[in-house]
């Protein structure tokens, strides 16, 4: 079992900065792949962001490349995701996630039985 708690998250005004922080515990954090999903009111939850279990490889979607960028600590068993340049558009309760070992294997199990998530936690951006 792993489990994530996410912190930092809150309110900003547009063109803002925030950075979610994932702190996981049990199994061994640095085998795991990581990531990050968001889910607005009465929309889907949606790809965010992942990266691979040593930190070598991550993968943005086109909606927050150039603004957001994820990266971990496998010392501090954490996973983070920085985000400049805020918009409106960005709020939404954040879920960190982890499955597998490569961003391919995380993409492909995380919404699974293999997926382990956080309780998500809130971003709003007020324009």
């Amino acid at each position: 079992q792993v489990q994530l708690v996410e912190s930092g998250g809150g309110w900003v005004q547009a063109g803002g900065s925030l950075r979610l922080s994932c702190a996981a515990s049990g199994r061994t954090f640095s085998s795991y792949a990581m990531g990050w999903f968001r889910q607005a009111p009465g929309k889907e939850r949606e790809f965010v962001a992942a990266i691979n279990w040593n930190g070598d490889s991550t993968y943005h979607a086109d909606s927050v490349k150039g603004r957001f960028t994820i990266s971990r600590d496998n010392a501090k068993n954490t996973v983070y995701l920085q985000m400049n340049s805020l918009k409106p558009e960005d709020t939404a309760v954040y879920y960190c996630a982890a499955a597998g070992r490569r961003i391919a294997d995380f993409m492909r199990s995380v919404q699974g039985a293999e997926g382990y998530w956080g309780q998500g936690i809130q971003v709003t951006v007020s324009s």
